[in-house]
């Protein structure tokens, strides 16, 4: 099928460029594999559309890589779920997944959900705000899944620009994620985007880890794939280049607060409960101080719920 592999220490594959996407949709289909694409998106309207019209045209339409394009729709307040599904998506409500377990909230929350909903045996995860999407966003992701068994993740990394710049995106991941990975989880560190919103994986091992429901979920999952099913199963792509809404300064500071729990946690350092609410103090443009709840509940493995298992077939083993 040709593509190039480059070997980062200690083991993390990275597989870039020149998969051949209908070879690769002919050896999906003789492995008897099923592909589903999930996006979980809040007030998105400005690029799910056309994010879910590429995916289609190309990737169900041209070539039967994907079989089937699944929105989340977290609370949008605009025209999100109508545009997502003219577009061609199946639309499922977050509140409406699952309606008898407690009420959660955030994005993990709205990724867990997908797992419940979609369909398919491998599942690709994108985020809606991506401003230059592609079908490679989707297809360099499926290609080590679906051509190497021993593949449980493949995380995507790219090149991130800010305010017209080509570098300067990942302030998070930079003065966050980085520096907790490299010294709470070293084995980790050579992942190039930890908080890649773009990665797929196969159901088994999603099925098998909690979620994260705030921000934290990204680095939870990189974190708990890589010690249930070990950091040589998970592999990353090369996906160019990224464009997406930069988000304020205010904002990236609950998402480095959900990080920093979320590894403290893993790391056995932090004795608060996978239910707490974690609180960020900081101080607002008057200079007065506010506590800021933050999103640091987990969801557990999938595999636990009942109706899960029941839908589809599964057993709890211990």
């Amino acid at each position: 099928m040709g593509w190039s592999e480059r070997v980062y220490p200690p083991g993390v594959r990275s597989f870039r460029d020149r998969e051949r996407v209908g070879l690769l949709a002919r050896a999906k289909a003789r492995e008897g594999q099923t592909f589903s694409v999930c996006i979980p998106a809040r007030d998105e309207e400005e690029t799910i559309a056309e994010i879910v019209t590429t995916v289609r045209e190309r990737l169900v339409e041209d070539v039967e890589l994907v079989d089937e394009i699944l929105v989340l729709d977290d609370g949008s307040l605009d025209g999100t779920a109508t545009a997502a599904a003219h577009a061609g998506a199946r639309v499922c409500a977050v509140d409406g997944v699952l309606p008898a377990l407690p009420r959660g909230s955030g994005k993990g929350n709205a990724l867990w959900k997908a797992l419940f909903v979609a369909e398919g045996d491998l599942i690709c995860y994108l985020d809606g705000d991506v401003r230059n999407f592609e079908p490679h966003f989707v297809s360099r992701l499926a290609a080590p899944l679906i051509t190497q068994p021993e593949i449980s993740m493949v995380k995507g990394y790219y090149r991130r620009p800010l305010y017209g710049e080509p570098t300067g995106g990942g302030r998070v991941t930079e003065l966050m994620a980085r520096p907790l990975l490299s010294r709470l989880f070293p084995e980790l560190a050579q992942f190039v985007q930890p908080l890649s919103g773009e990665y797929a994986a196969r159901r088994t091992v999603l099925e098998a880890v909690p979620f994260l429901q705030g921000w934290g979920v990204e680095i939870g999952l990189l974190i708990d794939v890589a010690a249930q099913f070990g950091v040589a199963s998970i592999a990353q792509a090369d996906l160019g280049v990224r464009e997406h809404r930069n988000r304020p300064l205010d904002d990236l500071g609950v998402q480095a607060m959900a990080i920093l729990v979320t590894g403290l946690r893993r790391a056995g350092l932090d004795a608060d409960s996978a239910t707490a609410t974690a609180q960020l103090f900081r101080f607002d443009a008057a200079l007065e101080p506010e506590s800021v709840p933050v999103e640091a509940s987990e969801r557990p493995p999938m595999i636990s719920v009942p109706a899960y298992r029941a839908k589809f077939g599964r057993e709890l083993t211990a």
